[in-house]
């Protein structure tokens, strides 16, 4: 297990990380000077209630959210001076996302919404095509590439996302509540896959639960309360 006081390179490293959202003539606490730091091939368990700060902080390291102070630097990208075209190129290249609810496009099948990133992102389809069969015969979802979202199990979306945020090579995984709208079978199956992804290919996943799935995992686990962190083991 490494320890987050002796890093040398993070891959991930923040300072005083703040954000702030204005309601009214109030602004109320997202995340509030936040030191943090990530080495490379790390798996991250964030924990805390509902509104702790835990999607906040994921949004920060993913690039859709801007800090309101500090400091913040993820895989050699200053994500507090990095312009929106930057940043478009950054959530596309260096990090991918696995969400709670899945963001699947319901009119695209299982192997369209697998590849739209990398599409996006300007790769020919014909080179995208054999990565993508490879990431579903590992996901176990070759048999259902023509398949579209409504006609998955709520485990072969979320296995279908997972493909998705994979299909770029990103260096970081970034799971907000992966098995929320899971039953314990299919949610302990995805923890294990992205343990898998940690553990085989050394990528840098970040979870934020509310479960205990990835707990066994985990080489860092981070309390979250009140947008501070509160407890590290």
């Amino acid at each position: 297990m490494m320890s987050s006081g002796t890093l040398h390179n993070p891959i991930i490293q923040a300072s005083g990380l703040t954000r702030l959202y204005s309601l009214g003539k109030t602004d109320v606490i997202g995340i509030s000077r936040v030191d943090l730091n990530i080495a490379q091939g790390e798996l991250v368990v964030l924990k805390g209630n509902s509104g702790s700060g835990k999607s906040t902080l994921l949004s920060l390291l993913a690039g859709l959210d801007r800090p309101t102070r500090g400091q913040l630097t993820v895989a050699g990208h200053d994500l507090m001076l990095s312009s929106e075209t930057a940043l478009t190129q950054f959530r596309r290249e260096t990090v991918g996302m696995v969400f709670q609810s899945f963001n699947l496009l319901p009119t695209l099948s299982v192997i369209e919404n697998a590849v739209l990133p990398a599409l996006l992102a300007g790769a020919p389809y014909g080179d995208v095509k054999t990565k993508v069969m490879a990431l579903l015969k590992w996901l176990n979802l070759e048999h259902r590439r023509t398949h579209l979202p409504s006609q998955l199990s709520g485990g072969e979306m979320q296995r279908t996302a997972i493909a998705r945020a994979l299909i770029n090579d990103p260096q970081i995984i970034l799971a907000d509540e992966p098995t929320g709208n899971l039953d314990s079978r299919n949610g302990a199956a995805v923890i294990e896959l992205l343990a898998d992804l940690n553990q085989r290919w050394q990528r840098t996943v970040v979870i934020a639960t509310h479960s205990s799935l990835a707990d066994s995992y985990a080489s860092m686990k981070i309390l979250l309360k009140d947008g501070e962190i509160a407890g590290r083991t």
